[in-house]
């Protein structure tokens, strides 16, 4: 159960505690309509839904974001800063949750403008985009068919450092429309988080950092090839997620093909899965549409079969006790 004071900080702070949270707010972007401002609901462009729902998803993703209560938030899908302040200010801010002080969201690559972001309630000491990187930036030979001079990063890897904790958000290639080519975007994208990682730590696995965010893999394949973000998973990071149970892991429920996936992860050093071993992700699905099935628990009050709904996405936290 998690507890929070309106008023005040997290009370994760007064016990020495930092709660994490990574969650993809799809499709979270600032519109002007006849003179006034107003957000755009969780769907996306492919999909057309009813707009008349938008206020009350992005409702929901407060309110989802309130009770989660984490110090620090990644977040996925967000068009702009302003976009962010906005909700901030109009949605989060009313349910009564405690100031996020340090909102950050820097211009991606992604065409539609949909940028990974930050909340967090803790000092932000320093931030870096890579967003302009290129292949040849971090020593990786071009792939057949791949611009070496254009960005790596399909968005970017967002690099935030709070104390002694550094973190890369990122939001992979989805794996459409064409699954192949998605599979060579999200493989370089890794192995460019990789090189970034040992570019800034000179031994990475005794360095205190976390890859989080919405990294886009299936959990099913044709067998044909091994997973494209294997040069995080293998030797290199430890899943947290695989603290979980298989069948608890899942963070998304596709409602075309009725498949559960985990695309959403919590990649840690080895030196911080070391000494937080204690250290479990906890997968917050009550945001999610009752098309989701699967998931038995209560819901946010107002949540529909389809629509409304906070997020396609369901929201994963961690507890560090001490950091």
């Amino acid at each position: 159960m998690f507890f929070y004071l309106p008023d005040g900080p997290s009370i994760c702070n007064l016990f020495g505690i930092m709660r994490l949270a990574s969650l993809n707010v799809q499709n979270l972007r600032l519109l002007e309509t006849g003179g006034s401002c107003q957000l755009r609901g969780a769907w996306d462009s492919d999909d057309p839904e009813d707009s008349a729902l938008d206020m009350i998803d992005r409702r929901l993703t407060a309110e989802l974001l309130n009770e989660i209560d984490a110090d620090v938030v990644a977040l996925q899908e967000v068009f702009d800063l302003a976009t962010l302040d906005h909700f901030h200010r109009n949605y989060l801010l009313p349910t009564g949750a405690p100031p996020y002080r340090e909102r950050i969201c820097i211009p991606g690559n992604d065409g539609r403008g949909l940028d990974v972001a930050l909340l967090s309630r803790r000092s932000v000491d320093a931030t870096r985009s890579h967003a302009a990187l290129t292949l040849a930036d971090v020593g990786i030979d071009p792939l057949r068919a791949v611009d070496p001079d254009l960005p790596v990063f399909r968005r970017d890897c967002l690099m935030v450092t709070i104390g002694p904790l550094t973190l890369f958000v990122c939001h992979f290639k989805s794996p459409y429309p064409d699954a192949a080519a998605a599979w060579t975007t999200r493989r370089l994208e890794a192995v460019a988080t990789r090189r970034l990682v040992e570019r800034y730590f000179e031994k990475p696995g005794e360095g205190l950092w976390l890859i989080l965010g919405d990294l886009n893999e299936p959990d099913v394949s044709d067998g044909s090839r091994q997973r494209a973000i294997a040069p995080l998973e293998t030797g290199f990071a430890v899943d947290l997620m695989k603290r979980l149970p298989a069948r608890d892991r899942w963070t998304y429920h596709d409602p075309h093909s009725g498949l559960y996936h985990c695309p959403d992860k919590i990649l840690a050093s080895p030196e911080l899965a070391k000494r937080w071993p204690n250290s479990e992700p906890v997968v917050v699905r009550k945001g999610l549409g009752g098309e989701a099935s699967r998931f038995r628990g209560p819901r946010l009050a107002g949540v529909g079969r389809h629509r409304p709904h906070a997020s396609d996405h369901a929201a994963v936290t961690i507890e560090f006790p001490g950091l």
